[in-house]
């Protein structure tokens, strides 16, 4: 009979509750979807995952490396863990989707309670891709994610063409859930041959009998390729400008790109279980992150349209990430896991305020925008946070993030390429400041009619997002407390680290 077991560290089983409460609440808000308080039961459950993940934060043991929180379901392969640093993507999801949950209200969007139930029982899934150590598991998470998103996005996509957009975003995602499939299947079959038989996916067993050579590598470039679709690294980012202008303007690629759930797998699962060919094709990774990092940058530059070019700014960034993913050094791994968060947390207030600038005057088009500033004085002065926040301003959490990365790439690859990643970024701040400027600061189109003032909920989702961007930009030490000896054992893998 299979039963749950869990730690000693708490009472009750704290990571499987963080995976069921959203399942529970989802089942129940769609249930009741036609009832008006079940709007209010939608967020109170969203609010209580926030304080079950505040509980996780606050007990871990932030100096221990191991994982902590354990839990198993025997025969099944339920096997899920905590330690700094899924404690705080955790944290950061159940932020977002609290977020999400005020934003689907000042939209006003029809059926409200089905859109509900959608983010509670994605929110769901996304914890047991953050908390699992079992690569079937997280693949079933991320199969149900994709389900969950093709369904958000047929029903309540925002323009005519969001067919297409949805036809290029299943094309893309099922082919990089597919390389994962083929990743773990080399790892699991790996195992198999290695001890007499016995197929395994989790990782612990996974660790202990790498494969080795080229079935070392094939595993690293189908793992790292089939996340590489989900977070998105270029070249393999095509879904993604297209989805976030034709599909749902802030809640499917907020969802997607709000935790950087790719970026999580990649430190998780390919670092830790292909280390020989990380090695052998770090080089490699970092020139086409850093080829990204310009190629977007240049691509976004010639934009006409708000949403794609921040979809192009997503791209870019990410090529950072990767480099300080691939220093390979704590330094770098540790500003890399703290760039994604503050990049998730500073596109979520990105796309809400373009969702609110879209709300009022129904396109995305640069050139038909024009002297917001003066009339939605909050919305420009949110845009601005967030964009400066992704460029690693002074004062935002991007800044000790990325200082933390430069100065681990200068140390594993020189000057020369930091300076150029650096100069990359420098021009993602160029193109960011354009898009301010031309949507806020730039003289109104001849014949714009007036523009709502801000609501009361607008100021509350805008103000609680640049609240936590804000805090955890002046006070970044409790966040890098929380990762700082995850990074250290994950670096420590490696020879040299």
């Amino acid at each position: 009979m299979n039963e749950l077991s869990w730690s000693g560290q708490l009472p009750f089983p704290l990571l499987f509750s963080l995976q069921a409460l959203p399942w529970v609440g989802a089942l129940a808000v769609w249930l009741y979807r036609d009832r008006p308080w079940s709007r209010w039961l939608g967020r109170g459950v969203a609010l209580a995952e926030l304080a079950l993940a505040g509980v996780l934060v606050a007990r871990l043991d932030a100096g221990n490396p191991v994982m902590q929180f354990a839990e198993r379901l025997d025969g099944l392969g339920y096997h899920v863990a905590a330690d700094g640093m899924s404690a705080l993507f955790v944290l950061l999801a159940a932020l977002v989707v609290v977020l999400l949950t005020l934003y689907g209200m000042v939209r006003q969007v029809i059926s409200f309670g089905q859109l509900l139930a959608v983010m509670l029982a994605f929110e769901g899934s996304l914890m047991l891709m953050l908390l699992t150590l079992n690569l079937a598991w997280f693949l079933l998470a991320w199969g149900l994610q994709l389900a969950l998103l093709t369904y958000l996005m047929h029903f309540w996509a925002t323009t005519l063409e969001r067919r297409h957009a949805l036809s290029r975003f299943v094309q893309y995602q099922v082919l990089g859930w597919f390389l994962f499939i083929a990743g773990c299947v080399v790892l699991g079959w790996n195992h198999a041959d290695v001890t007499g038989g016995r197929w395994s996916f989790d990782l612990f067993d996974l660790e202990r009998v790498p494969p080795e050579g080229k079935f070392q590598s094939a595993a690293f470039f189908l793992l790292f390729y089939g996340l590489a679709v989900r977070t998105p690294l270029f070249p393999l980012h095509g879904w993604l400008p297209n989805q976030t202008r034709h599909g749902m303007l802030a809640v499917a690629p907020v969802m997607l790109l709000g935790v950087k759930v790719g970026i999580y797998g990649i430190a998780r699962f390919v670092l830790a279980l292909t280390p020989e060919a990380v090695l052998t094709w770090q080089l490699y990774v970092v020139a086409f992150a850093m080829t990204g990092i310009f190629y977007t940058a240049f691509l976004a530059c010639l934009q006409t349209n708000l949403r794609r070019l921040l979809a192009f700014a997503v791209v870019s960034h990410t090529g950072l990430i990767i480099i300080g993913l691939f220093t390979l050094h704590p330094s770098g791994l540790q500003g890399a896991i703290l760039l994604a968060t503050n990049f998730g947390l500073a596109v979520t207030v990105m796309l809400f305020m373009v969702g609110f600038v879209f709300k009022r005057t129904r396109t995305s088009e640069l050139s038909l925008l024009g002297g917001l500033f003066d009339r939605i004085p909050f919305v420009a002065v949110a845009f601005l946070v967030g964009g400066l926040s992704i460029v690693g301003m002074p004062g935002t959490p991007g800044f000790d993030a990325a200082h933390l990365l430069y100065e681990a790439a200068i140390e594993r690859f020189g000057a020369l390429p930091t300076v150029a990643a650096a100069l990359g970024n420098v021009v993602a701040a160029g193109f960011l400041l354009f898009a301010f400027q031309k949507a806020f600061l730039a003289p109104p189109p001849a014949g714009s009619q007036a523009i709502e003032p801000v609501a009361w909920i607008e100021y509350w989702v805008g103000g609680i997002s640049l609240g936590v961007l804000l805090l955890a930009g002046f006070f970044p030490e409790p966040w890098l407390n929380l990762t700082d000896a995850t990074t250290r054992a994950l670096v420590a893998r490696f020879a040299g680290g």
